[in-house]
């Protein structure tokens, strides 16, 4: 497909998924029923504009780090902006509601995409306090965000990590379900190339007929965006007709026929496939043998 390719600013990889949940602990309670191992709740804060106190985001978080990528679910934790936008997310639909790309420098990133027309949000700097098997550390992050509504999707961003190991630490990037990576997010899109014109826009990295749809891979991971009618055979219902939406997660894990008896399952093109439960909303799983 042709495509206006924007020049990038350097290396970019899928770095995490988010979903938007009402309950951390009903979500916890699903993904360690999958065998996933989860991080203990942390509430995400950011310096105040006035004071430099750390003063909550509005959201805060429960994780499956696996080795490649993660897995973030969100919860509701003040009434600040991004916490109203939260709940009005939630509101519309649970599920998958973000995307987030790993580059080396997001303040470089996002004046990359303000210098393309990009509506961007003010770069944030985001830090959350991290329990290790020493004591405490701060994960931190540099993170640009495109402004609010430009991507029917939901939230999508770009971002720094600046202590890294404290997120990926060995006890909790070993599950045993054997979930090595996270390779790609899935869009369902009424008119895929629209989708995946925005997305290369943003990640600058072509789209490429991928199966029934497009793929954009990355220097790490990949968008798979699928036409509505695929994406629903797919999930096994409709998310939001006629809205280009996140809908799944690809994982490669270890032996997915582990997972083969729970409801729903069934194997398609050789890969594991299961609806999401009720916690985390509409959308389904694709396990790859790892």
């Amino acid at each position: 497909m042709p495509q206006d390719l924007p020049a990038a600013t350097g290396p970019i990889g899928l770095d995490h998924s988010g979903h938007f949940v009402a309950d951390a602990d009903a979500a916890r309670a699903e993904l360690e029923a999958l065998g996933f191992t989860v991080t203990p709740f942390s509430a995400q804060v950011q310096p105040d504009p006035v004071s430099g106190a750390p003063a909550l985001t509005g959201t805060g978080n429960i994780c499956v780090m696996l080795p490649e990528g993660y897995l973030e679910f969100l919860v509701h934790t003040a009434d600040t902006p991004l916490g109203l936008e939260f709940l009005a997310a939630l509101d519309r639909r649970a599920g998958l509601n973000l995307a987030a790309f790993a580059v080396p420098d997001a303040a470089a990133h996002h004046a990359h995409l303000d210098a393309l027309g990009a509506p961007m949000r003010p770069l944030v700097h985001f830090k959350r306090e991290v329990a290790t098997q020493s004591g405490h550390e701060t994960a931190a992050f540099t993170v640009a965000r495109l402004a609010a509504g430009t991507m029917p999707e939901g939230r999508v961003q770009v971002l720094t990590h600046h202590n890294a190991p404290t997120l990926w630490q060995p006890r909790w990037t070993r599950h045993a379900n054997g979930a090595a990576s996270l390779e790609a997010i899935l869009v369902s899109a009424p008119d895929p190339e629209e989708t995946a014109a925005r997305f290369v826009r943003c990640l600058g990295r072509a789209a490429e007929p991928f199966g029934a749809g497009l793929r954009i891979a990355l220097d790490r991971g990949a968008l798979d965006i699928l036409p509505e009618a695929a994406a629903t055979a797919l999930v096994g219902s409709a998310v939001e007709p006629g809205r280009s939406v996140f809908v799944g997660l690809r994982i490669a894990m270890r032996d997915p026929a582990a997972l083969a008896d729970r409801p729903g399952a069934r194997w398609v093109d050789g890969a594991l496939t299961l609806p999401f439960g009720p916690a985390l909303g509409a959308g389904v799983w694709i396990f790859d043998p790892a």
